[in-house]
């Protein structure tokens, strides 16, 4: 099933996931910027017990579903692992999210239910997390032209 003709409920689903996403940052108080830094100060350890909880579903979920052996309802597509390489990019990566998360206070999907919550302030980190993506995207560009005007050369 290609992305063009996917099931009509692909996208309802997907929403409901983000919805059941939010409900529990907001529920965890995980949206709130000050919990969060707290937990990177080695003051609360909440964040702590909610990944946690939150890593031991997904990975029984997955490892439910991959050796089922069957394919999604809304994909058609067989449950299976997605292999990626630990590389310089994987820990380049990490490290400059991390610096992120500890200057903002937030990662990516709380920012967006700490909106939900009445955090307005929070708009300036979810812009700077929108111009740092397109910064990385444009520097991969420009680096992946300059290596093919070498080869080419």
């Amino acid at each position: 099933m290609s992305d063009h003709d996917q099931h009509p409920l692909f996208l309802p689903a997907v929403f409901v996931g983000g919805l059941v996403f939010g409900v529990g940052l907001a529920v965890s108080r995980m949206a709130r910027p000050e919990v969060v830094l707290d937990f990177l100060q080695f003051e609360d350890f909440g964040l702590l017990l909610v990944m946690g909880g939150a890593a031991t579903v997904t990975a029984a979920t997955v490892t439910l579903a991959v050796k089922s052996g069957g394919t999604a309802p809304l994909t058609g597509r067989p449950y299976g692992r997605r292999l990626k390489e630990f590389d310089s990019n994987v820990l380049l990566g990490g490290g400059v999210f991390g610096i992120g998360w500890g200057l903002s206070g937030i990662c990516p999907g709380a920012a967006y239910a700490s909106l939900g919550v009445g955090n307005l302030p929070i708009l300036w980190a979810i812009a700077g997390m929108f111009a740092g993506a397109y910064l990385q995207g444009w520097l991969r560009d420009a680096v992946r032209a300059a290596d093919a005007t070498e080869v080419g050369a």
